[in-house]
């Protein structure tokens, strides 16, 4: 395993263990509300400290982004940590067993290592760049699934953004006529790793962070998959709109979405 990214897993595993210790407790975890349907606990942002502390031991001089505390660093650095320190914080409030810590590294503006943590199903999804990408240590690989047909598809709704929710609905109708059926399951990283495990066929969602993203770009990259905004260019960091899949489920997923977006999505 490349040198920085055991870090990152060491890092992710105790954001882990804090969280998975809260599970049991959750009649303690103290919730509040940072925007409209948007939530973050005491837990997020224990489990953010731990991880910048551990990053910040290994390497002093690097720049880091999390969710819950913003920019960590001179913002000058060659290196950029994006970390997301519980994904799916709605599960968890709620007792729902799906969430994950999110942890990626950019060199140069280029996603370099990432790893998406499961405490709860012991499941270390991770990825360096040009190395593939693995769970467990074992290696992972995209469905080879020619076309939307037979497919389960990931999504999730647009709840910071619900003046899409027509659009929105639009494609799932087109796609739930073509695919097996369509998951919600409210972790997008996760969705991501599913979708470089063969677990799940394809992903889209609108509105997302960087840091909801980036580890799972690079684990489905390396697994053989494809990720794109919602034209198929590269903005997905910037729209915030992404599609992932192996090549030829991407592309479907790319056409069928098309004739159902408003410009204000096809950037």
């Amino acid at each position: 395993m490349h040198p920085m990214l055991n870090i990152a897993v060491r890092a992710a595993r105790s954001a882990g263990n804090i969280i998975a210790r809260a599970c049991g407790q959750l009649d303690m975890v103290q919730t509040s509300q940072k925007g409209t349907n948007d939530f973050v606990t005491n837990v997020d942002k224990e489990a953010e400290q731990a991880i910048v502390q551990i990053l910040r031991k290994s390497y002093p001089t690097h720049d880091i982004v999390g969710e819950e505390g913003g920019d960590y660093g001179s913002n000058n650095s060659e290196y950029q940590w994006i970390i997301d320190p519980l994904d799916g914080t709605a599960n968890f409030i709620k007792g729902i067993p799906h969430f994950a810590v999110s942890i990626a590294l950019r060199h140069h503006g280029k996603l370099d290592q990432a790893v998406i943590y499961d405490p709860l199903r012991g499941e270390v999804f991770t990825a360096s760049r040009g190395a593939g990408a693995q769970l467990n240590g074992r290696r992972i690989r995209v469905n080879n699934t020619p076309d939307l047909s037979g497919t389960i598809l990931a999504t999730g709704f647009p709840f910071k953004q619900k003046h899409q929710l027509d659009p929105y609905m639009d494609v799932i109708k087109t796609f739930f006529t073509q695919a097996a059926d369509i998951r919600r399951t409210g972790s997008a990283a996760l969705d991501l790793a599913y979708v470089a495990a063969g677990r799940l066929d394809g992903f889209w969602e609108i509105g997302l962070k960087p840091w909801d993203i980036a580890a799972g770009e690079l684990i489905v990259r390396e697994a053989g998959g494809l990720v794109s905004d919602f034209v198929g260019g590269n903005n997905q960091f910037k729209s915030g709109n992404v599609v992932a899949g192996n090549p030829k489920v991407l592309a479907a997923m790319l056409k069928g979405m098309r004739p159902h977006l408003p410009e204000s999505l096809m950037k």
